[in-house]
């Protein structure tokens, strides 16, 4: 019947575009994980380890998970006020009726330019705070800024592709992701296999919210220990302070690719 082969057609085009986009996020992957898997320690790094005092490092695991803890129990409500999640719901709907309708890459690619905007807007926060606190020698009181903008950024990326961040589990994904965008060599490997394989069904997390919030904290300290001993000294702090910025970009950007991934998981299983 012809009303046969015009639902056939429209489904190959359907599958077609999204094979193209699944192709080109296992690119961006492949990019991130090979840029990011070397443990690259600058000079400067070296120079002044013997200054860093020996519980900074215990300190500052302290300090992310008693933010992490804060922002996921009572500061939600407080980061949502700052980008409309109703607004975001709604353009998420936006784009997937277009898509659904228009069945265009183009169609598809709007929800990862929805994403994008909110990454821009929360990267140059990332720099006014980070700069700022860096100036007047604040580096452990930035944490919790910090994390803030980040949260703040993976929430609206989330939102962008139609996934929630309020439950436990949703939680556990969002800090096992910053883990990994921070890991290097195996860990980083076995950090983005572990959340592939959840999201493709065949896994689970293992582990509390308080379990993966120690682990996660753990991984920031590591990474950020010599830029955050930085931070804390007044104007030469600046230096630590454009560190939050660029770890920003690159937790977003790594969130941005493992939320796509979902919602293109979702939409071949679907289809």
């Amino acid at each position: 019947m012809e009303s046969d082969k015009i639902v056939s057609e429209v489904y190959k085009v359907q599958k077609s575009h999204l094979e193209k986009e699944w192709s080109k996020l296992l690119a961006a992957e492949g990019k991130f994980l090979s840029r990011n898997t070397p443990v690259k320690e600058k000079d400067w790094q070296a120079k002044i380890a013997r200054f860093v005092p020996q519980k900074l490092e215990t300190s500052l695991n302290t300090a992310f998970f008693k933010a992490f803890e804060l922002i996921f129990d009572r500061g939600t409500t407080v980061i949502e006020k700052t980008y409309q999640k109703q607004r975001k719901e709604q353009n998420y709907k936006i784009n997937e009726y277009a898509a659904d309708v228009r069945n265009t890459h183009w169609s598809l690619r709007a929800f990862g330019r929805e994403a994008g905007a909110s990454k821009s807007v929360n990267m140059a926060l990332s720099t006014i705070e980070g700069v700022g606190m860096g100036m007047i020698g604040m580096g452990i009181p930035d944490i919790p800024v910090f994390l803030g903008v980040l949260l703040k950024s993976i929430y609206e990326i989330a939102l962008s592709y139609g996934f929630s961040y309020d439950t436990e589990e949703e939680q556990i994904f969002i800090l096992k992701l910053i883990e990994t965008a921070v890991s290097h060599e195996e860990a980083l490997a076995r950090g983005n296999m572990e959340l592939n394989l959840w999201i493709s069904g065949g896994g689970a997390f293992d582990i509390s919210r308080s379990g993966q919030e120690r682990i996660t904290s753990d991984a920031l300290s590591r990474e950020l220990l010599y830029l955050k001993f930085v931070q804390g000294i007044p104007v030469l702090g600046v230096v630590g302070g454009v560190s939050d910025m660029v770890y920003q970009k690159k937790i977003s950007d790594y969130a941005a690719l493992k939320y796509k991934r979902r919602f293109l998981e979702k939409k071949r299983q679907n289809i």
